[in-house]
């Protein structure tokens, strides 16, 4: 596979909080044109503006939401004094809460985007819905699959809109596959992968990214296939590589993996290797794909935006995210990642972490669409 690394790694975002944006991944299209084809300009179709809470002021204040033309942050928290300030200084906000649970009590509000750590993304985001509110959760969207089921029945039962912020759905390479993909060109093998070294040496809150397992944050390499051909990823066998130090041997996870490689059978009875790996002189999110012949045809590999709103970090997503969920609350529509497509990308790796616990032995993936 031709791949090339991300330029600016997660941890570097972490430390910049979202200054800079990330190089594009390269990807397998064969003799496709370099040049993309022009996407149409945006064209505004309401001047209503979404009236917004941010909760999480580390990830959460990387985001744009005040540079949207249809977009008002009217409230935002944080459990940490100095991060609630900073939410303050980039979004303009007077009005604080010192919880999640005291901001979605707020009438006003009536968008939560949830940036907290990602043991409670399942939790918060029911939360924000059980008050009538609709929700956009940074990944992974759950990590467990009670969890995931749990945030299908509650975004079934309120009818609010749910969606991930999944940042490489919105790579230019990704959208450029995703629209190969819908002009008919067959993808016969995908590969996704997240390296990201020492991560969890990072401080965190109740020190969550301790010995996480990697494969409980999959999303980033699972968009690759998911966020491509809106197919599904069916069965797994996950080997893993026991970590280095005593983090490995002791932890909230009993999880002795610093990282880990699936091999998933698809819906559409073809391949997709997924690795997440804490360990090692690599750093980035990229995938590739083997497609049944060379596409030929150009498509665009971006999405138009307002005025404004620049693309951002993480490969030029948080832009695209922003108008996306923005957009999906105007017009009354579902977004692109809903709570189906999250939970699709979200569930494999789970069940993936359980086969590498079970020495790869292959595990069925349980689906949480709509009609399974």
């Amino acid at each position: 596979m031709n791949q090339r690394a991300v330029g600016v790694s997660r941890r570097e975002l972490l430390a910049q909080m979202g200054a800079g944006s990330l190089a594009a991944a390269a990807s397998t299209f064969g003799p496709l044109a370099t040049a993309a084809a022009a996407a149409e300009p945006w064209q505004p179709t309401s001047d209503r503006k979404i009236r917004l809470g941010v909760v999480g002021g580390g990830f959460g204040a990387a985001f744009q939401w005040h540079k949207h033309p249809n977009c008002q942050v009217v409230a935002v928290s944080d459990l940490q004094p100095e991060r609630l300030k900073r939410l303050q200084q980039v979004y303009q906000c007077d009005k604080t809460y010192e919880s999640l649970e005291k901001l979605v009590l707020d009438k006003q509000v009536e968008a939560v985007a949830v940036f907290t750590d990602a043991p409670s993304h399942a939790r918060h985001s029911i939360e924000v819905m059980n008050h009538g509110k609709h929700v956009i959760c940074a990944v992974p969207a759950a990590m467990t699959l009670e969890e995931c089921q749990a945030v299908r029945e509650t975004k079934e039962k309120t009818g609010l809109k749910y969606m991930m912020a999944e940042t490489s759905y919105y790579h230019r390479e990704v959208i450029r596959a995703r629209n190969l993909y819908r002009q008919g060109c067959r993808i016969l093998y995908t590969e996704g992968q997240y390296y990201h070294h020492a991560v969890t040496r990072i401080g965190s809150w109740k020190n969550w990214r301790r010995a996480l397992p990697p494969m409980l944050y999959p999303t980033h390499s699972t968009a690759y296939y998911v966020g491509v051909t809106g197919k599904r990823l069916t069965k797994v066998s996950c080997l893993g590589w026991r970590g280095p130090g005593e983090e490995w041997v002791d932890n909230q996870y009993k999880n002795p993996f610093a990282c880990q490689s699936a091999l998933f059978r698809t819906s559409e009875d073809t391949f997709c290797r997924i690795n997440v790996f804490w360990w090692g002189a690599a750093d980035g999110e990229t995938g590739s794909w083997i497609w049944e012949s060379a596409p030929k045809v150009q498509v665009p590999d971006s999405i138009p935006l307002p005025a404004g709103l620049e693309p951002g970090g993480h490969g030029g997503s948080h832009g695209p995210l922003v108008h996306e969920f923005i957009c999906a609350l105007v017009e009354q529509r579902e977004p692109a990642i809903d709570v189906y497509e999250s939970l699709a990308m979200t569930a494999p790796g789970i069940v993936a972490h359980r086969s590498a616990l079970k020495d790869g032995e292959q595990l069925a993936v349980p689906q949480f669409d709509k009609d399974a």
